[in-house]
């Protein structure tokens, strides 16, 4: 294709990388759908759950084990929902709300859903290094800074394709969930409590906060956008049948996989309750506090070693989606692609900060409380995702007959306002006992209040002008609805100068036939080559070493061959950084066309040097075809 651009399709390195068309029996059709959910499910059971399960099972007992129900029933009808967005309309939330919302209202929505990542990462970040701690004794500070390498390990592991990267994620889960069914012999809870637990009940405003605190932690805004975006990696027939039976697919991928998160989450609770508040011990926040009583009160070793090994696979699966919803987000809304490695470093430092801050400043205690906060802090903006996204599957002009119906519009709406009243009664709660208790309250008006009422304006706004408007989006149609438009064919372009970039790989014989098909006999013909050298980067043209001397005896072969069939070639060698001077080889060159190969670096030279195709388009003003 000519002048390669951004797609516009979410997760592009996987879009419908995975063919569900071909599979014919109810089993081998299941199994293709199969993962993305479980993807999603990792940040059902991160480290901040741990925090606020903890809390919640050693201060009340098995009185919060209703929240977890309650917010797992939520979860699976919100996930549904956000996969159905993502297969009918082939758009992840973030790029719905980009189509839809002006941008004065998406830029704070962006802010928003950035700040719900980051806290979402926090949250690993400690449960990694806690988890390290405790394993091995590493001290927390080391533990949070050695949580930045793992960008390498997500580099390695998208390289490798969708299937691969949800194999290592299940089989993170796998560990969790079987460390947690032996926790479960090892505790021996109280049933005829636990079955109690079902009952609503809210004993004060300590359990308010924790039970605001389990909803944040189990459903997480970052998780909507990487769904919808996830259930695209599958190809599916663009059929009314095919979309309803991928609809019908995800919905039990989904429904089996956060009934696991559920299992996991419940058991971190039921675990908490037998352990402590059934002993008296109703003060356990902290994480660390909670593996190391955890030996003498069930009577063996193995119970935190368990703990530890299930706290950092909980820790790792959980950074891998994030950091695949951090790059939807920013892609989505700004419609701004960046490389993967820094959009994860970003994400990362923007964690690791606070997390170093308060280790340094208040000491290794307060981790457990910014755990839990950083879970309020993702329920917080819970409401800017879901009611959104509810807009989005309501609206029969955009979704078709895939418009969720009566029922299903009721029940999201009621999770939405529970949502939204929790978080309000917290908020104003929490401010009220700022003012009450602050030495300078007017630095509360001047910045808390104002914040807090921006962001009520926000929801209204979100919430209400889609039904004035009677629509909230500007500009798509439904799905399967199309214009026809009457095609005018462009006269053929001819390219009288044609620059080629060579690597003498095996993609070169292809990308000179192919640069020889679009010439014309007389078109003038540039060889490209780049030396990338250690040597290369520091003396340049002044280098004078054995790869150098071969790269330019095989330019000159490529050379001499088409000049022997009748082109006219000419060959120049490049020294440095491919992205800086292949551009400016073709504009000295002056050259109307520019054909490169799709080979690309690998992991490592992609972290040092970047994508040299990325780079090269948008440095160049004419067009490209990529082979």
């Amino acid at each position: 294709m000519l002048q390669e651009t951004y797609s516009g399709k979410s997760l592009e390195e996987v879009h419908a990388s995975i063919d569900t068309t071909k599979s014919t029996s109810f089993w081998r059709r299941l199994f293709a759908f199969l993962g993305p959910a479980y993807m999603v499910s990792v940040g059902y059971m991160d480290p901040g759950n741990w925090a606020t399960d903890i809390a919640g099972g050693s201060q009340f007992g098995y009185k919060l084990v209703w929240v977890l129900l309650m917010s797992n029933l939520m979860a699976i009808l919100l996930q549904s929902l956000s996969a159905r967005l993502g297969v009918v309309r082939g758009k992840d939330l973030a790029q719905a709300s980009r189509e839809s919302y002006p941008a004065f209202i998406n830029i704070p929505l962006y802010v928003l859903a950035e700040i719900a990542i980051a806290a979402c990462d926090l949250a690993e970040v400690l449960g990694m290094a806690i988890g390290l701690q405790l394993l091995f004794g590493m001290p927390l500070v080391w533990g949070v800074s050695l949580t930045v390498l793992d960008t390498f390990l997500l580099l390695f592991l998208i390289n490798k394709g969708m299937r691969k990267m949800e194999a290592f994620v299940l089989a993170l889960v796998s560990i969790i969930g079987v460390a947690f069914v032996l926790e479960m012999v090892f505790a021996k809870p109280d049933v005829g409590e636990l079955v109690a637990g079902f009952v609503p009940s809210i004993p004060n405003n300590d359990a308010l906060y924790i039970a605001i605190g389990i909803i944040g932690a189990t459903v997480m805004p970052h998780n909507l956008y990487l769904h919808s975006s996830l259930v695209q990696s599958r190809k599916i027939e663009r059929t009314p049948q095919g979309i309803w039976r991928a609809i019908k697919y995800n919905f039990v991928d989904s429904a089996v996989a956060l009934n696991l998160a559920l299992f996991v989450n419940a058991a971190i609770l039921i675990l908490a309750a037998a352990a402590f508040y059934r002993n008296g011990i109703h003060t356990v926040t902290e994480i660390q506090d909670a593996h190391k009583f955890l030996a003498p009160l069930l009577g063996t070793q193995w119970a935190p070693i368990l703990f530890a090994v299930a706290l950092i696979a909980a820790g790792q699966s959980s950074t891998l989606t994030g950091t695949l919803a951090g790059q939807i987000v920013m892609e989505g809304y700004l419609n701004l692609r960046i490389q993967p490695w820094l959009r994860r470093m970003i994400t990362r430092l923007l964690a690791v900060g606070p997390a170093l801050f308060v280790i340094l400043y208040f000491g290794e205690d307060e981790t457990g409380e910014l755990l839990v906060l950083s879970q309020v802090v993702l329920s917080l903006q819970l409401g800017f995702a879901v009611i959104p996204l509810i807009h989005f599957v309501s609206n029969k002009a955009r979704m078709g007959e895939f418009a969720i119906g009566p029922w299903l519009k009721t029940a999201a709406w009621l999770i939405a306002s529970t949502i939204v009243v929790l978080n309000a009664k917290l908020v104003v709660d929490q401010i009220a006992e700022w003012l009450q208790v602050s030495e300078n309250p007017v630095l509360i008006w001047l910045l808390v209040v104002p914040v807090a009422v921006a962001c009520g304006l926000l929801l209204l706004y979100i919430t209400f002008q889609p039904l004035i408007a009677g629509s909230s989006t500007r500009s798509l149609t439904a799905t399967g609805h199309h214009k026809p438009v009457a095609y005018e064919p462009a006269q053929k372009p001819v390219y009288k100068k044609i620059a080629i970039t060579v690597d003498f790989s095996d993609t070169d014989k292809r990308v000179l036939d192919s640069a020889i098909a679009i010439g014309t006999p007389a078109a003038e013909y540039l060889l490209i080559h780049i030396v990338e050298t250690a040597g290369a980067l520091v003396l340049g043209q002044e280098i004078k070493d054995m790869e150098t001397t071969s790269d330019w005896d095989n330019l000159q072969r490529y050379a001499n061959d088409l000049r022997s069939r009748g082109y006219n070639v000419t060959a120049q060698l490049g020294f440095g950084s491919p992205k800086q001077h292949i551009p400016k080889i073709v504009h000295t060159f002056e050259a109307d066309l520019l054909v490169m190969g799709s080979h690309g670096h690998r992991i490592m030279k992609d972290l040092i040097l970047g994508t040299t195709i990325n780079a090269v388009r948008h440095a160049v003003k004419i067009p490209m075809l990529i082979v």
